[in-house]
């Protein structure tokens, strides 16, 4: 793997140097924008909006429009905005992960110590299991600070960037329903199906099928051939009754 991010985690006075390595890869097929005519590929280009003459990439500079003008912006500038938080990742306080609400995760990275700090970071994988915390921090990638949480996984230290509070929306624009009275049995027979379909989280149980099937059909087009496609049956309930839904979806479970 390449590394994405070269710096430290603090961890108060102690300092363990890191290289972050993506956790994550797509599992999508890589897709060609063609061109419906004669299927060329479609290619973007950067171009001068005055010229109209496309601009090599080494030329690109990037800048902030101040009062009708341009002010360019150079490598040194985005470190010098926050020199600490471009090389390190400050553990502000520790939390409990489960009180981390999951819509702010974004994405994960591995953590790999250097010689010189493994026994720091094996340090802080002990104490983090051990008081079962998740350290809340900063730092700052590809000129954007970023907030993560840092935790244990089989001895791995892992990085996970999440959002700030200001990146979530409001649900108040959502239309739901006035406050409704749920009969005990009703609520009873929901939680016995509930605790029917209860089980450990296995996330390897679960597998992107949708990709292996849009790459069959892709294979078969190539053939000249067309796929079968599974038609969809919906599931429907006998009763339109909440009550008597809930009890034919127990005993379907059941048998």
């Amino acid at each position: 793997m390449r590394s994405i991010w070269n710096g430290s985690i603090n961890f108060g006075l102690v300092n363990i140097p890191i290289k972050l390595y993506s956790a994550i890869e797509s599992s999508g097929l890589d897709l060609d924008m063609l061109d419906g005519r004669d299927h060329s590929r479609i290619r973007f280009k950067r171009v001068n909006e005055k010229t109209n003459e496309e601009v090599p990439y080494e030329k690109i500079v990037k800048g902030y429009q101040l009062k009708e003008q341009y002010v360019i912006l150079e490598e040194q500038d985005f470190e010098d905005a926050s020199p600490e938080k471009t090389k390190v990742i400050d553990i502000q306080s520790f939390v409990k992960k489960e009180d981390i609400n999951p819509m702010l995760f974004e994405t994960s990275y591995y953590a790999e110590p250097s010689k010189q700090g493994q026994k720091a970071y094996s340090l802080l994988v002990n104490a983090l299991n051990k008081s079962k915390l998740a350290g809340l921090g900063s730092f700052v990638l590809r000129q954007k600070e970023n907030l993560c949480v840092i935790y244990p996984q089989n001895n791995v230290l892992i990085i996970s960037r999440i959002r700030y509070a200001q990146e979530i929306k409001s649900p108040s624009e959502i239309n739901l329903p006035d406050q409704i009275t749920i009969p005990k049995r009703e609520l009873d027979v929901a939680l016995t199906l509930i605790n029917q379909y209860t089980s450990d989280f296995d996330i390897s149980k679960f597998k992107d099928n949708y990709q292996d099937e849009l790459l069959n059909i892709i294979k078969l087009k190539a053939q000249g051939k067309r796929p079968t496609i599974k038609k969809i049956n919906p599931k429907k309930a006998k009763s339109d009754d909440l009550y008597e839904q809930l009890l034919e979806s127990l005993n379907k479970k059941g048998a």
